[in-house]
């Protein structure tokens, strides 16, 4: 089980007392709290090379390119060529939007030593400059690894699904409407998010 976030306990006591469908939720899932592995890079990297395949395919294919370059990092997939990289299973695309992020990591475009110093949203325009990372996995990164507390995002198809079967009996809801509900969580609205996951499914996600 990954260790709480510092803020975890004040967020859960205070969303709690404000929303009786994450009061319910919070005093069954408490135990289980979000993870991450791996540095920055390498998360970043996972989540391109998981895109648009299973879980399972996509393991398979991060396997491989370790073998390949032995530790994988910005050096080495900026230098393998790529129909090294596409013998590990990478599409042309994918070969492409890693090597961008590679290079991103090493001319400085991307780098981790400042990112405490910028805003949420400041953050995700920055991650989505690199090709291949759009706004919703860049919100996953923000939440997932970097810990941020009040990202909601609301294109996410899981929180979706949750908050139209908790907060409107199965109907669709609109991106307004899941903004104003969002709104009452804040400034805790990743963890309001991770307990509307845990309503859909009750294993902790790692990213």
């Amino acid at each position: 089980m990954a260790d709480k976030p510092v803020y975890w306990n004040e967020a859960t006591r205070m969303l709690a007392a404000r929303d009786p469908v994450l009061e319910a939720l919070i005093a069954r899932c408490d135990c289980l709290v979000p993870g991450s592995r791996g540095d920055a890079f390498s998360t970043l990297a996972r989540a391109i090379v998981g895109q648009q395949i299973s879980v399972k395919a996509a393991q398979s294919v991060w396997l491989r390119l370790s073998e390949r370059l032995g530790a994988i990092s910005p050096q080495s997939l900026a230098t393998a060529r790529r129909p090294a990289l596409r013998k590990c299973g990478l599409s042309v695309q994918k070969s492409n939007y890693l090597k961008d992020l590679a290079n991103r990591f090493l001319d400085g475009g991307l780098d981790p030593h400042r990112w405490h110093d910028l805003t949420d949203e400041v953050l995700i325009a920055e991650l989505t400059q690199v090709k291949g990372i759009g706004r919703w996995t860049a919100e996953m990164f923000l939440i997932f690894y970097l810990g941020r507390p009040d990202v909601l995002p609301v294109a996410d198809i899981g929180l979706q699904r949750a908050m139209r079967l908790s907060y409107n009996r199965g109907r669709p809801l609109t991106l307004n409407r899941m903004y104003r509900i969002g709104s009452t969580w804040a400034p805790w609205r990743s963890v309001a998010t991770w307990y509307m996951w845990r309503s859909l499914d009750p294993l902790p996600p790692q990213r």
